[in-house]
């Protein structure tokens, strides 16, 4: 992969993740029983998260990362999808690819 895609996909995830634009969010069911107030936590805590390496982020693409909530722990992911959602796109594409970030608990992944 060369370094402007990477580049590209990099800041494409960081837009949804940071701003909530350019794909969907998806909310699993045990972070949605924990409440609106742990829900608004979680989403605040992604947007902040900054802590990528290379242990987290080998391809430096800023699609998967781990929260804490409290004693809690939240995993998001970001998977890339044609626009029916029935099948994979390619990540470096703003118009064919959804992008969708989903919040969810480590026994939910």
């Amino acid at each position: 992969m060369t370094a402007e895609r990477r580049a590209r996909i990099c800041a494409l995830n960081d837009q949804l993740r940071t701003q909530h634009v350019g794909g969907r969010i998806l909310i699993s069911q045990g972070i949605v029983a924990e409440g609106p107030a742990f829900i608004l936590a979680a989403l605040g805590a992604v947007k902040h998260f900054n802590k990528f390496n290379e242990l987290n982020d080998p391809y430096g693409e800023h699609d998967f990362g781990v929260v804490h909530i409290e004693q809690d722990k939240v995993f998001w992911k970001i998977d890339y999808y044609d626009q029916s959602l029935t099948a994979a796109a390619d990540p470096a594409s703003e118009t064919d690819c959804v992008r969708v970030l989903t919040l969810m608990l480590p026994e939910e992944y």
